[in-house]
């Protein structure tokens, strides 16, 4: 019998989640059947879905959700829902995270014009590092609508929305006619307690004949291997370049996790056991 430890769902989250929600136990794992494999974990991520979905799909007691697997979503949700075409100009918000800083370099590979934002100066920093056209740092400026119309004052075709909220209220504004966006998630809602109201987005919809749709990855799961193998192509060719934050130890999963959430993270934040 072989025993091994799991970080438990103590308490639902209400609002931003806590360290006391989670509780450390030791299970016993069941005896392995004829062609089955005990493998061991090296490296655990944290992402902004297991705080939306831990609600939704588990209940107090549960062994908290997780995967390991970020940028397939950036592929599909750029090519197949965004359907980016060369020379259009692409926003990504949340821009320095897992997801946000490979599609902006996918569109980059794409023939785009690409601006992001991020929450630090050293984020923007990084984005135009690897080869955002332009990036804003959107805390420190004094119109979140002024800085998007300053970086592309002709509007944007396509929006790949990680935030959701108050940004993708007024982004929304400044789409070009027939534009656009993906909705990958939502990270500015997920720790309410209480439900965002409005602005709301159908006069812009209407009238510019947007186009918006949420989306998960796993849609694409028949499709896995064409995403991998053209990440790693372009990766190989450097054409793709990416950043971990790795947190040490697998006691501090809920710290790495929660930090996450606060946007401490620059690239995907990963744990090493």
């Amino acid at each position: 019998m072989v025993t091994a430890k799991a970080w438990v769902l103590k308490k639902h989250f209400e609002g931003f989640p806590k360290t006391s929600d989670f509780d450390l136990k030791e299970i016993k794992l069941p005896n392995l059947k004829d062609g089955e494999l005990l493998l061991e974990s090296v490296f655990l991520s944290v992402d902004p879905y297991m705080r939306a979905y831990s609600r939704r799909d588990m209940k107090e007691g549960d062994i908290m959700i997780g995967t390991q697997v970020a940028s397939l979503t950036a592929y599909f949700g750029l090519l197949e829902v965004c359907k980016m075409k060369p020379g259009e100009t692409v926003l990504v918000n949340a821009a320095a995270g897992a997801v946000g800083s490979v599609v902006g370099q996918l569109a980059k590979i794409g023939g785009c014009k690409v601006v992001g934002c991020a929450g630090s100066d050293d984020k923007v920093a990084y984005l135009k590092k690897i080869g955002f056209d332009e990036a804003f740092n959107y805390k420190t400026v004094k119109s979140l609508d002024e800085a998007l119309r300053k970086a592309s004052p002709d509007g944007y075709d396509c929006f790949f929305d990680n935030v959701g909220g108050e940004f993708a209220s007024i982004a929304i504004n400044q789409m070009k006619k027939y534009g656009r966006i993906a909705v990958c998630g939502a990270i500015s809602l997920y720790n309410d307690s209480v439900p965002q109201k409005g602005p709301y987005l159908q006069v812009p919809m209407i009238f510019k004949e947007l186009q918006m749709e949420g989306f998960i990855v796993s849609r694409w799961k028949n499709r896995r291997e064409e995403g991998v193998k053209a990440l790693l192509k372009w990766v190989v060719e450097g054409k793709v370049k990416y950043h971990e934050q790795v947190t040490e130890g697998f006691e501090n999963m809920p710290m790495a996790f929660i930090g996450m959430l606060k946007g401490e993270n620059l690239g995907k934040a990963v744990v090493k056991v």
